[in-house]
């Protein structure tokens, strides 16, 4: 089964409870966690994992023979994203805009255009226990976030899987929790919570995944999350309290399942209820 966790916001918890969550189901036997937030990746903050092996994440850009380029500009007609442009009579190619859908190649009527590796970032594999942990970091610079949560992705075992899903509802979050068995959206009971609870919501309903809510802080701001779940009929799966005890944990990498066993039953109970679609 594969699980993501996300947020409609960053700063909710999500990398909290995909972290404690993980380390619970290790205790049952193994589990896999891949943190596709590549931008900025931290599980790996609380886990500690022994790294084993690192591999590049390369897409394929265009680059030009000015000898047998005509500047025609098939090319720049067949790019749906401006990555080419023909200026003094050659093409041009802009390599941060492509998207290495080879489209520029395939269309080139002189064999002008061949595709060069360009390293957009790294994916790394190690352990923690029984935790299989699959990180993906994008370059500093690079701008196409997709390609390296894809890498990750493809990382992913037959086994149970939880997703450390990017915050937002953008397209390193949709390429996250495409093909998901089931979504946990991690939010707080405050106005801006709410309002990114709902995109997010909005997000996994045109996607038609089964998802649920865990309300991170509760017993602060108002009770508009738990309202909204409620007419909404989706249903809040844990509620981890506002505690400074449990800030103090986490500022500081540890887990709240070490930190306090009692916790392991309530997050056993959140997978028990995930595998159950939420119910019960």
């Amino acid at each position: 089964m594969q699980v993501a966790v996300a947020s409609g916001k960053g700063g909710t918890g999500k990398t909290t409870v995909a972290v404690n969550l993980a380390h619970v189901l290790a205790e049952e036997g193994p589990i896999q966690l891949l943190d596709c937030d590549v931008e900025e990746p931290n599980a790996h903050l609380f886990l500690h994992p022994t790294q084993h092996e690192v591999r590049e994440v390369n897409i394929r850009v265009p680059a030009v023979n000015r000898a047998r380029c005509t500047g025609c500009g098939k090319c720049v007609e067949a790019c749906a994203f401006h990555a080419i442009a023909v200026l003094g009579e050659k093409a041009l190619v802009f390599p941060e805009l492509c998207h290495g859908c080879g489209s520029c190649v395939r269309v080139c009527p002189t064999g002008a255009l061949h595709e060069e590796p360009r390293r957009l970032g790294i994916v790394s594999r190690g352990s923690a226990g029984r935790i299989d942990f699959v990180q993906g970091k994008i370059d500093v610079g690079a701008a196409l976030a997709v390609p390296v949560v894809k890498a990750v992705k493809r990382a992913a075992w037959a086994g149970d899987v939880i997703l450390d899903a990017p915050p937002g509802t953008s397209c390193p979050v949709v390429a996250t929790i495409a093909r998901c068995d089931y979504v946990l959206l991690v939010t707080e009971p405050t106005p801006f919570g709410l309002n990114d609870l709902k995109l997010a919501i909005e997000l996994v309903r045109e996607m038609k995944i089964p998802h649920g809510v865990v309300l991170n802080r509760a017993g602060i701001g108002t009770d508009d999350v738990q309202e909204y779940c409620y007419r909404e009929r989706i249903p809040i799966l844990l509620r981890i309290p506002f505690d400074r005890h449990f800030a103090e944990t986490i500022a500081h990498g540890r887990l709240i399942v070490q930190e306090f066993p009692d916790w392991r039953i309530e997050f056993r109970h959140l997978w028990e209820r995930v595998r159950r679609g939420g119910r019960g």
